[in-house]
């Protein structure tokens, strides 16, 4: 890649429009990957949970025979546990990030008229250090 053609591809992601799409997608793919995880982690979690609860009653105790334990009992409610844990999760993800977007959107639209929209910086955005 030649110099002029790095810096148009800078200067068009400085685009404030494509700067707002960028961090839209960015924020929903955030939250994407962490309903996944807080879901694996609760499922996973109630897994542990089920295989010690099991293996304690095979080997029974004094007060009560050995037996088996219900894997249905274990995992249903944990699967409805995962989905609102993960669902507020990345619900909160999303309305932080596109509260933050628009906060830094609406502030760059209340620049002063003098100043070239182009240049146009959010306050909550970083400065140039030239």
């Amino acid at each position: 890649m030649h110099a002029a053609s790095v810096r148009r591809a800078i200067a068009a992601l400085r685009d404030p429009e494509w700067a707002v799409r960028l961090a839209t997608a960015l924020w929903l793919i955030w939250a994407v990957i962490v309903w996944n995880v807080v879901f694996d982690q609760v499922i996973v979690s109630a897994g542990r949970r089920y295989i010690v609860a099991a293996e304690l009653a095979v080997r029974g105790t004094p007060s009560a025979p050995p037996h088996f334990e219900d894997m249905d009992q274990w995992m249903r409610p944990a699967v409805t546990r995962a989905l609102w844990t993960a669902s507020g999760s990345a619900a909160a993800i999303i309305a932080i990030g596109l509260s933050a977007i628009h906060f830094c959107r609406g502030s760059s639209r209340t620049a002063p008229a003098n100043t070239n929209p182009q240049r146009r910086v959010a306050p909550c955005a970083l400065s140039p250090t030239r």
